[in-house]
């Protein structure tokens, strides 16, 4: 298929939303007349500015407050480090000088995201089935009151914004399955489509560890969490005073599983760590950017500065699983804006057929769908991926078992 229509300036919004729904709406999740940017404008400069205004004082107290805004201590940096921009030791550097209760607090976060990508190198597909107990058994059906104030407000700051905190996200999912009993993996992909830090790996750990697939128990939303993180949705909502979530979900962790992913070794289609040093096979002629790895430190990229650079929006996943048309801006800013300073090309296809015959120098990246299509491709040079901490010998049964393993 040929290159797509070329990129639009970064810096012109309406221009970039516009080239979305043109070459892309079609593919979008509300279709090309839906296509709207979301909270994050994408790009190396805009993670950058973020990264440069960091600070995480008062992160340990307000990291899980949900309104006001102003008052919230997340740093929102998380769509910016799931595409690459901002690598994880960058910012556990970063934030060396905060105060240490928050220091330790927002790099046991870091960690968190690192010991979610080793699981997903590890188990790949299987990080899509419970980890240590079957879903728990809810005792209510599947729907719930939409004038709820707490579950509008959160999806429809999702549907537009693509970004929540930690606390809404728990909320949502065990809403979800702990007292309805949906498919979690059914929520997981509706976050998917809509989240700009949407990653398989941080997505389904964060879904199983709240509905108790993959921790002790399962987490309970009530509107005690409501009213402590956010009391004035319960103040304007209309059910203020016959409240469904009054008290906690009923319901038990579910029967243990046999055989779990997470003690049976590595999992059929996981991509492993990936190399420790660069493979050399040829001369490359081009850079093949992933979605993992979008910025400029993105190591096949820096390596070889005088490379054209080529990016495919996979057009048959799309098909299979529409994303949020924030979602494609948000990687179109990213790419538009790396198009400032390098060559780049952009496609939409299959990746394999697309790339077929080209010398590529790659980043690696831990996700099971770079495997695949690497045993098509002509791959003359991979680059390691920056982990925080390489795997190894680490367990993954759980967060805690890993992070003793981890010497940081």
């Amino acid at each position: 298929m040929p290159a797509l229509a070329p990129l639009p300036a970064v810096d012109d919004t309406e221009a970039v939303r516009a080239w979305v729904a043109s070459e892309l709406g079609h593919l979008s999740l509300e279709g090309a007349d839906g296509v709207r940017p979301g909270g994050h404008r994408g790009g190396q400069t805009a993670a950058d500015a973020a990264l440069a205004s960091l600070d995480v004082t008062a992160y340990a107290r307000a990291r899980s407050t949900v309104l006001p805004e102003g008052r919230r201590g997340a740093t929102r940096l998380s769509p910016y480090i799931c595409h690459g921009l901002l690598d994880l030791p960058t910012v556990w550097d970063a934030v060396a000088d905060a105060p240490s209760s928050d220091r330790r607090r927002y790099r046991d976060e870091l960690l968190w995201q690192e010991y979610a990508r080793h699981l997903y190198a590890r188990l790949g597909p299987a990080l899509a089935e419970p980890l240590r107990n079957e879903p728990p058994a809810a005792a209510e059906g599947p729907s719930w009151d939409e004038r709820m104030a707490c579950t509008t407000w959160v999806q429809d700051e999702l549907e537009t914004d693509g970004w929540l905190v930690n606390q809404t996200r728990m909320w949502w999912s065990s809403h979800w399955t702990v007292r309805h009993g949906r498919d979690w993996r059914e929520g997981e992909d509706y976050f998917f489509q809509h989240l700009l830090d949407g990653s398989r790996a941080a997505n389904r750990l964060g879904w199983q560890w709240t509905v108790g697939t993959g921790s002790g128990k399962p987490y309970g939303f009530s509107r005690w969490q409501v009213e402590k993180r956010a009391p004035q949705l319960c103040r304007s909502c209309a059910l203020r005073d016959d409240c469904p979530i009054q008290e906690w979900p009923e319901t038990s962790t579910g029967p243990r599983v046999e055989d779990s992913p997470v003690r049976t070794g590595w999992s059929r289609g996981a991509s492993g760590p990936g190399p420790e040093h660069v493979v050399t096979d040829g001369d490359p002629s081009a850079v093949w950017l992933t979605a993992e790895s979008l910025g400029d430190a993105d190591p096949a990229l820096a390596a070889h500065p005088g490379l054209p650079v080529v990016f495919v929006f996979d057009e048959p996943g799309l098909r299979a699983l529409p994303l949020s048309g924030k979602r494609l801006v948000f990687v179109t800013e990213c790419l538009a804006d790396l198009a400032a300073r390098r060559d780049v090309e952009v496609r939409l296809g299959d990746v394999p057929a697309e790339l077929a015959g080209t010398p590529l120098a790659v980043t690696f990246a831990p996700v099971p769908i770079f495997a695949r299509r690497s045993e098509a491709l002509s791959l003359a040079a991979v680059h390691p991926w920056p982990w925080l901490e390489r795997p190894g010998s680490q367990r993954l049964t759980s967060y805690s078992a890993w992070r003793k393993g981890v010497p940081r």
